[in-house]
C-alpha cells in the first residue's frame, strides 16, 4: 500500500506520543544529605557500615525520608580544613541538609576559639547559602582544659544562636563518661556506640528532613 509523506509523519508522530504515555514517568534522584566531620563521623576504626551515618541512612529507608546520605567526614580534619573543603563540597553535592560536625580536633589541639567560631559560622553560612537546612553538632573537652574548654563549648549554641541554625549541644552525650563505648585510644566511640550517638542526633535532625 502507498502512503503519502504527510501521512507517514502524523503516523509516526501519533506512534510516539502513544509510547511516550505507556513509558514509566521518571523519578527525580533523592536529595543529598551531607555528613561533613571528622573522625568521630568517618567511623574511624570500624567497618563503613557500622558507623553512624550509615545507621542514619538506613533509619531514613525505614522512616520513608527519601534522602542520599553522602558521608565526606575526614579523620583529623579541623574546623579550618573544613572551611577550605566546604565550598567544593557543596558545589559537587548540593545537598538539601547538612550536618556540621567539626570542632573536637580543634578543642583537643588547644587551637583559638575564635578562629573555631569563624570557621564554624563560615561552614554553615556557606551551607546556608545554598538553601540548605544545617544541624551544627557540638562537641566538648574535657573540664582539666580549664577556662578553655567552657569557653570552647560555649561557641557551638553562639554560632547556632547567630545563624539561626539547629544545634545538638554534645555528639556524644551519654556515652562520654563510659568508657566502654570507646575503643583503645579513649577518643573514638566503638561500634556499640554509633547507635546512640544516632539517638542524640536524631530529635534535631528530623524536623529538617520534613
Amino acid at each position: 500500500m502507498r502512503t503519502y509523506p504527510i501521512f507517514r509523519g502524523w503516523l509516526c508522530g501519533w506512534l510516539c506520543t502513544v509510547l511516550l504515555s505507556l513509558a514509566p514517568p521518571t523519578q527525580a534522584a533523592p536529595p543529598t544529605l551531607l555528613v561533613f566531620g571528622d573522625s568521630l563521623s568517618a567511623g574511624y576504626g570500624l567497618r563503613q557500615d557500622a558507623a553512624w551515618p550509615a545507621l542514619l541512612a538506613k533509619r531514613l529507608q525505614e522512616k520513608k525520608y527519601h534522602y542520599n546520605v553522602v558521608n565526606v567526614s575526614i579523620s583529623g580534619e579541623t574546623s579550618r580544613g573544613g572551611v577550605s573543603r566546604i565550598d567544593p563540597v557543596l558545589h559537587k553535592h548540593a545537598p538539601r541538609v547538612v550536618i556540621v560536625a567539626l570542632g573536637a580536633n580543634d578543642g583537643l589541639r588547644g587551637l583559638s576559639v575564635d578562629d573555631l567560631r569563624a570557621n564554624l559560622s563560615h561552614i554553615v553560612s556557606r551551607a546556608q547559602g545554598q538553601n540548605a537546612r544545617v544541624l551544627l553538632v557540638g562537641q566538648r573537652i574535657p573540664p582539666n582544659y580549664g577556662r578553655y574548654a567552657q569557653q570552647f563549648q560555649a561557641v557551638f549554641g553562639e554560632v547556632a544562636r547567630a545563624r539561626k541554625t539547629a544545634l545538638v549541644d554534645f555528639m556524644l552525650a551519654g556515652i562520654a563518661a563510659d568508657s566502654k563505648y570507646f575503643q583503645a585510644d579513649n577518643l573514638h566511640p566503638t561500634a556499640e556506640a554509633q547507635g546512640l550517638i544516632l539517638q542524640t542526633l536524631w530529635p534535631a535532625l528530623e524536623p529538617l528532613l520534613k
